[in-house]
């Protein structure tokens, strides 16, 4: 299989990064769920919120690295109607949107008294605004939401995938299987 992706065929790079981000996505997912009914005495409180912000701005810089990709390579033809091609690039379109506007929702929570955010202890990415009372809430808000909204589309995106095997019986699915 090719590093880049042609006409037909995803590369094995967009693959990687397609199926590495699922799964660190629905990581963060469970893990922000899991962290908001921490208590100040359970053995979590301080470990799961220094993961989900260390893991959430890693994920960015992977994301950042995956928008670079995409626009680097040809995308394969999307397979369908032409209602199922115009929906599918706006549900792509808007899962980058949803995911980038989560990861600058998750970094204003975190720099909203002024200080920078750590990853695991490795490098600080410095707070670019200066402290704001109330910020901190606000952005917790739409983090919240955005990142139900993003799980939806998530699901819908699925959806399409295995509608495309099941009914269709195309190759959607298995191009991002590597197949």
């Amino acid at each position: 299989m090719p590093l880049t992706n042609s006409k037909q065929q995803y590369g094995w790079l967009s693959i990687v990064l397609h199926w590495l981000m699922a799964l660190v996505v629905f990581g963060m997912f469970g893990l922000g769920l899991y962290m908001v009914d921490l208590t100040y005495m359970d053995d979590w409180y301080k470990t799961a919120p220094d993961l989900h912000i260390g893991m959430g701005l890693l994920l960015f810089v992977l994301l950042m690295f995956r928008l670079l990709w995409r626009l680097m390579n040809e995308l394969p033809t999307i397979l369908g109607n032409d209602f199922e091609k115009k929906a599918g690039l706006w549900v792509h379109r808007t899962h980058y949107i949803l995911m980038f506007a989560l990861m600058v929702s998750g970094y204003l929570i975190v720099t909203a008294h002024g200080r920078g955010a750590d990853v695991f202890g490795w490098f600080e990415v410095p707070a670019l605004l200066p402290a704001e009372k109330g910020r901190e809430a606000i952005a917790g808000d739409v983090h919240f939401y955005l990142a139900w909204g993003f799980m939806g589309f998530v699901v819908l995106h699925a959806a399409a995938a295995l509608k495309h095997h099941v009914i269709n019986k195309d190759r959607t699915l298995l191009r991002m299987l590597g197949m």
